[in-house]
């Protein structure tokens, strides 16, 4: 993910407060925080990576660089899409979020020097009919056509991660594109299609991920609220950001400040996944130990682990996992999002990820380590929970409370399936949740 640089400065807001500015230039990224920032009862640093200073000392190099990068896509092409689209002049981070850092995933807005964000105080957007989400949502995903005029007004944002998305303002009951300094509240995700060398079947990755947020949520696990929506025959996840909301009088917007978790350990997003150098559970557990709501964050994020497992959530990785930063240096977790099921893919056949194949993004360590999913077993979990300082008794709730409401589970989100949704997929990740249930249930190691 080598791209050119640009020497520059952009100020940094939250909420319409000063925080800071971020440098790039020969000597390599460089933020400073304000000194009434760091005064102020809202006061807080953009990252653990990135803490306030005995005497405010600038932070430089990779941390820096690699906080801002990470608040883009993942995918160069989908960088080279929105560069060319907004002539941002490159697709390093500067020059991306110079040109679209107005509206980020959590609440630092970024401006050239000089510049202040306006209105605030308000929500301002320009109505939308379903065709022209529809037309936007197509512009999504295809380049920009030399002469060619956007058919509606430019929405200049910054959603990270790897796949296909944009988003929008939902206000007073109606769909609308935010102006000025108005932020967005939903994001809308796309079909992924077919992905990998393998060209794996993901055309109903929309289908997928809201029914694995159904599940999620029946566990008791806080997770992003979602829906499928149709517009003009176009269809999208709707995810309500867990980053914004309104102000106390419910007359304007806030934005909230987070971060995922390469942002918080410093390192890029090619590293999040634990086997590329990315955090695992057991570092993750530990930056959760400092959460203002330890022990349930702890408890939640390893029942997660084992929900991705039955799920065979295979993207769990460190940019899937966020926290929240709260006054006064605190944090607390978000909820859960982008929780994808491999089991409609997993099997032997053409284009079908072979079962032995399928691995968790964090591996279990015990005397060894287990990435692939066919492997894990009851004793693994034992193992990986008493690393993060979990008793065995502590373990042995988690996993009888996932074993135990399984059936459930399963019963209640199937009776609340809509219509017209694809029963090949529900079918395909209930049955294999069933089966590592099982196996996890006996308790043994044969496998079932």
């Amino acid at each position: 993910m080598a791209r050119a640089r640009q020497g520059n400065r952009l100020d940094l807001w939250m909420n319409g407060i000063p925080v800071g500015h971020w440098e790039t230039g020969a000597g390599g990224d460089r933020l400073v925080y304000r000194e009434d920032w760091i005064a102020d009862p809202q006061g807080r640093p953009l990252s653990l990576s990135l803490p306030f200073t005995p005497g405010n000392q600038p932070h430089r190099g990779p941390a820096v660089a690699n906080y801002f990068d990470n608040l883009l896509p993942d995918s160069d092409v989908i960088r080279r899409r929105i560069a060319a689209r907004y002539r941002a002049g490159g697709t390093d981070a500067f020059a991306l979020l110079a040109t679209v850092g107005r509206d980020c995933v959590g609440a630092i807005q970024m401006l050239p020097p000089g510049e202040a964000p306006e209105a605030l105080q308000t929500v301002s957007g320009r109505a939308l009919s379903d065709e022209d989400i529809a037309t936007l949502l197509h512009e999504t995903t295809s380049a920009p056509v030399l002469g060619h005029r956007e058919p509606i007004d430019d929405l200049r944002l910054s959603i990270a991660g790897a796949q296909e998305k944009t988003a929008l303002l939902r206000w007073r009951g109606q769909w609308q594109l935010p102006q000025g300094s108005t932020p967005t509240t939903h994001i809308f995700k796309l079909p992924l299609g077919l992905v990998g060398n393998m060209r794996a079947d993901m055309r109903t990755s929309v289908e997928n991920e809201w029914l694995c947020a159904q599940i999620v949520a029946a566990y008791g696990l806080p997770v992003a609220q979602c829906e499928i929506a149709r517009f003009a025959g176009t269809k999208a996840l709707v995810v309500e950001r867990f980053d914004r909301r309104p102000s106390s009088r419910g007359t304007w917007l806030l934005r909230l400040p987070q971060e995922d978790m390469c942002q918080a350990t410093g390192i890029s997003a090619l590293q999040k996944y634990e086997s590329d150098g990315g955090p695992g559970i057991r570092q993750i557990a530990e930056i959760l130990s400092g959460s203002r709501a330890a022990a349930t964050d702890r408890r939640h994020f390893f029942m997660a682990q084992v929900v991705f497992w039955l799920l065979a959530a295979t993207d769990g990785h460190a940019k899937n996992f966020s926290i929240s930063h709260l006054p006064g240096s605190q944090y607390e977790a978000t909820p859960l999002y982008d929780v994808l099921s491999a089991h409609p893919v997993i099997g032997r056949g053409r284009n079908q990820l072979a079962p032995q194949k399928a691995r968790l993004a964090m591996a279990l360590h015990g005397r060894n380590t287990h990435y692939a999913i066919h492997e894990i077993r009851a004793r693994h979990w034992f193992a990986q929970g008493q690393r993060i300082g979990f008793s065995p008794a502590e373990v042995e709730a988690v996993l009888d409370h996932v074993t135990g409401q399984t059936a459930q589970v399963i019963d209640q989100v199937a009776s609340g399936l809509p219509a017209d949704f694809p029963l090949d997929v529900a079918d395909a990740i209930f049955d294999g949740m069933r089966r590592h249930n099982r196996r996890l249930a006996a308790r043994a190691d044969a496998d079932l």
